[in-house]
């Protein structure tokens, strides 16, 4: 699982090299495309390395194959590095794969090119019901269902539970102002130590801002027509960015203004012993540990608080979703191991291997684990990005968000002409 940092870090942009690649769900026999008859042949899955443990696949295809004896799973592990340009050719040949996985800020932009199957009719035999909000709303396009939520994963504040003790901070900040109090008792206790940092917060960690944002009732864009406005420069989403650059002046961060938490792997700085806090994901914990193991016992985590006392702020949602390609030619069958996939049974086999389930709400699996029963809680109030065709154009180019973050975050622009220009950005990539 810890190939989600790199998912979480969201998707490039692609485009379909063919025109008109899309089908209308393939051409399967009469009794395989309704559901009418057995079905029949083989159903094609993809699903991407460290996604699902071995146990999980391994049950889940033979169960597959006894309920349904006519149909053989042909299941293949793929690899991060180059899937993009591998689902690209599959997905506008004729012969794609029946059942795919693919990245929440994905799923838009092959919904737009037609190369996914509708499946807004079929959302109930998926446990409808029980779709995590945030992560549900990556997979919708145009109105329609093309993902069907599989599984997600959100930050949190991960911290010393030994510091906090001995800064005689006695539990947990539940409100922005706690949480900047405990900064200032933690700085207080150990800011004689010329490296200490109450808070690890560099200055692009743009998946934190969007919390801030969301927490102050802004959004970094609105759905306009078939595009999106950008709204960087209301007036909360710009009280988000105040808050994001108070907690990196009162923190006493060392972290570069100029980068986000993977350079350098702000896991591996939390390990060094002298950071007290980090808004991260769970299995971060590990990477630390790796260099002291006894971090294991000393951390604990708490969700983001809100600017609300007792509330926390929503989370961005980072995750996959499962999709049937167009041209599939096995729709049935595909949706047969896609339903399977994602009841309650399998769904919470994710739980415990520590991610929040998609199709599920029973997070229990989780609760074993400090850092994830605390992702799980928070994830419920989950949100995602704008739901454009052209996210990953911001995500794999010049993010004017990161930009945004360092201008101001650096005095080099005002709180008004940083957010006016990022606006502009980023409505020249999503807009229209």
């Amino acid at each position: 699982m810890k190939r989600w940092l790199k998912l979480a870090a969201g998707a490039a942009a692609f485009t379909l090299a063919t025109a008109g690649c899309a089908g209308s769900g393939g051409t399967d026999t009469a009794a395989s495309s309704s559901g009418s008859g057995p079905l029949s042949g083989t159903v094609t899955v993809w699903l991407m390395t460290g996604s699902a443990p071995a146990t999980l696949t391994d049950a889940l295809n033979k169960e597959f194959e006894t309920a349904h004896p006519g149909v053989k799973v042909k299941y293949e592990i793929q690899q991060w590095d180059g899937i993009q340009q591998k689902l690209t050719t599959a997905l506008a040949g004729g012969t794609p794969p029946d059942v795919i996985e693919v990245g929440n800020t994905q799923t838009p932009a092959f919904a737009s090119q037609g190369v996914l199957t509708d499946l807004s009719g079929d959302k109930d035999s998926f446990n409808g019901g029980q779709w995590l909000k945030g992560l549900a709303a990556s997979g919708e396009y145009d109105g329609k269902t093309y993902g069907v939520p599989f599984y997600a994963a959100n930050r949190e504040v991960i911290y010393r539970k030994d510091m906090f003790e001995q800064a005689g901070i006695t539990k947990p900040p539940a409100s922005n102002t706690e949480w900047l109090d405990a900064i200032t008792k933690l700085k207080a206790k150990f800011g004689s130590d010329p490296d200490f940092q109450a808070l690890y917060m560099p200055g692009q960690n743009w998946y934190a801002l969007l919390s801030f944002i969301w927490d102050n009732g802004g959004d970094i864009a609105k759905a306009e027509g078939k595009g999106y406005k950008a709204t960087l420069d209301t007036p909360e989403a710009k009280a988000g960015l105040e808050f994001y650059k108070q907690l990196v002046d009162a923190s006493g961060t060392k972290a570069p203004k100029d980068a986000d938490e993977a350079k350098p792997q702000q896991a591996t700085v939390y390990g060094a012993g002298k950071v007290a806090m980090m808004i991260g994901l769970p299995w971060e914990l590990a990477t630390a540990a790796k260099t002291d193991a006894s971090l294991t016992d000393k951390t604990a985590a708490f969700a983001i608080p809100s600017k609300t006392a007792g509330q926390s702020a929503p989370v961005f949602l980072g995750g996959s979703n499962l999709a049937i390609p167009a041209n599939s030619k096995n729709v049935a069958a595909a949706k047969e191991y896609v339903k399977l996939l994602s009841s309650a049974k399998y769904q919470g086999q994710l739980a415990a291997a520590g991610v929040v389930p998609g199709t599920s709400t029973d997070t229990s699996g989780l609760d074993k684990d400090a850092l994830g029963s605390v992702m799980a809680k928070a994830s419920a109030n989950g949100k995602a990005v704008p739901a454009s065709p052209k996210w990953g154009d911001v995500e794999s180019g010049q993010n004017p968000i990161k930009d945004m973050l360092t201008a101001y975050v650096t005095g080099k622009k005002t709180l008004d002409q940083a957010t006016a220009d990022a606006n502009a950005a980023l409505d020249k990539l999503i807009g229209g």
